[in-house]
């Protein structure tokens, strides 16, 4: 349990889900979690007052592509035992982000100091955890290979709104070539909780992306002769909502920095 360092990669290397929390809670770690625990699922995270959860939650089962839920925490609880017997919301993630009003106001490793009795923990599911199928299939990942966070972008396609929450769905993007493409469509669509089936391959203006070498979250990667980039709904895409909707107070987790859970990836799949 410790984090490695290369030349071209630094990572966090843990066994299980709960490895890779007691390191992040100790404090070791506040980057990105690709290829961390790989064979666990990890979750995006929102957490929002009480007021707002129940339309947050109706949000969610109207956009399962995006938010597909793993769990919900009772009101004031940072515990998630269905995730994780030693699981805590408040020190587990290595990177949380703070929002007032829909403004990114700060980014912190540990939320104890800001927790409320009012606030609801969102856990949704994560692309992360179908990267390690796609490469036990044979289909090699760029940014695992560059030691680089995905690429993330907002595109023109709208989520089905709820309450206040309404915005754009944000993918996460995989270069792959054509035929690896298409076995990565069957993968994928066997994991629907963690997003499931790509929403676009291909061209990225169909779905308002201007330039792939500038993502709105994480880290652009290269893109080879031949690629075919391939987009998945991503759970960034509550932080675009957030941004939409200017709750008071809102928390979430730093895009890349995930909840690594205690559950399997092979536990998701049908």
């Amino acid at each position: 349990m410790k984090p490695e360092t290369s030349a071209d990669a630094r990572q966090l290397i843990a066994a299980t889900g709960l490895e890779a929390r007691q390191a992040i809670r100790a404090g070791l770690w506040s980057g990105h979690t690709s290829g961390t625990a790989p064979h666990y699922v990890q979750g995006n995270v929102v957490i929002l007052p009480e007021a707002l959860a129940n339309d947050f939650l109706r949000f969610c089962q109207r956009n399962p592509k995006p938010c597909p839920l793993l769990a919900v925490s009772e009101p004031g609880d940072p515990s998630l035992p269905r995730l994780g017997a030693d699981l805590d919301i408040r020190t587990d993630v290595p990177l949380y982000r703070v929002w007032r009003h829909g403004e990114l106001v700060e980014e912190v490793s540990d939320i104890r100091d800001l927790w409320r009795d009012d606030l609801v923990s969102f856990v949704i599911g994560c692309s992360f955890s179908f990267e390690q199928p796609l490469m036990d299939a044979g289909i090699p990942l760029r940014h695992v290979e560059q030691g680089r966070n995905v690429a993330m972008y907002r595109t023109n396609i709208q989520t089905v709104p709820a309450g206040p929450f309404s915005g754009p769905v944000v993918v996460s993007m995989r270069p792959m070539t054509p035929a690896n493409a298409i076995r990565a469509v069957q993968v994928t669509a066997r994991v629907p909780a963690v997003h499931g089936a790509p929403l676009h391959l291909g061209d990225p203006r169909l779905i308002g992306i201007a330039d792939l070498d500038k993502p709105d979250f994480g880290d652009a990667v290269d893109i080879l002769p031949g690629d075919m980039p391939v987009y998945w709904a991503c759970g960034v895409t509550p932080q675009a909502v957030v941004m939409h909707a200017r709750p008071e107070f809102c928390i979430t987790h730093a895009p890349g920095a995930m909840l690594v859970t205690d559950l399997l990836n092979s536990e998701l799949a049908f």
